[in-house]
């Protein structure tokens, strides 16, 4: 396997996340309540900047470019799988999630707690997931870029976490601390 096909399915396999996402818009509820604007265009940005560095071979120059380590075939295809795994696992999550998916954080009208599948496994499952295609990612190109790329979506996500568990436990006072207390934000058993 050489490093332009890995470079290649690694996009392509964002590339289905992508089309996942935007395909999922047109059977989203109707917004009921949500962050302020201003929060969701900065979150916004931010993200795209991180998903930028992951994957933009026109962010290379400099320190960014430069390996953390050596890259090596057998990295490579870990990175890879990785990359592969974490993305079918938010793709999972954002299907169960059905027509209560937004890109914000969001009540829509008939809001359905989902505690099935991969909301079994994490609380914030998209997340998860796209943070493991992230990791995956750097391994595979194992430049600062990504690992910057990483942090970054890291940071949004937490804060998009904090945003949704609020609103959470405002539409569902009595279910979701137990659901809470059962399942982790991130990683089974960790946090």
């Amino acid at each position: 396997m050489t490093h332009q096909f890995t470079i290649n399915v690694i996009g392509y396999t964002w590339e289905i996340l992508g089309i996942v996402w935007l395909g999922g818009l047109a059977f989203t509820k109707r917004t009921v309540r949500s962050q302020p604007i201003g929060q969701r265009v900065f979150q916004m940005v931010l993200v795209l900047f991180g998903f930028l560095l992951l994957g933009s071979k026109y962010i290379r120059g400099g320190w960014l470019g430069r390996n953390f380590i050596e890259p090596t075939p057998a990295l490579e295809t870990l990175g890879l799988s990785i990359t592969i795994a974490g993305c079918l696992f938010a793709i999972w999550a954002r299907i169960t999630l059905g027509s209560n998916w937004s890109g914000r954080a969001t009540v829509k009208a008939g809001h359905q707690l989902i505690v099935k599948g991969p909301y079994a496994i994490a609380r914030h499952p998209i997340y998860t997931g796209m943070l493991i295609g992230a990791v995956g990612t750097g391994l595979a190109m194992a430049e600062w870029r990504c690992f910057l790329g990483f942090a970054l979506l890291a940071m949004v996500f937490a804060a998009k976490m904090g945003q949704e568990e609020k609103l959470m436990l405002q539409t569902f006072p009595e279910s979701y601390p137990r659901y809470r207390q059962r399942v982790k934000a991130l990683i089974p058993g960790v946090l």
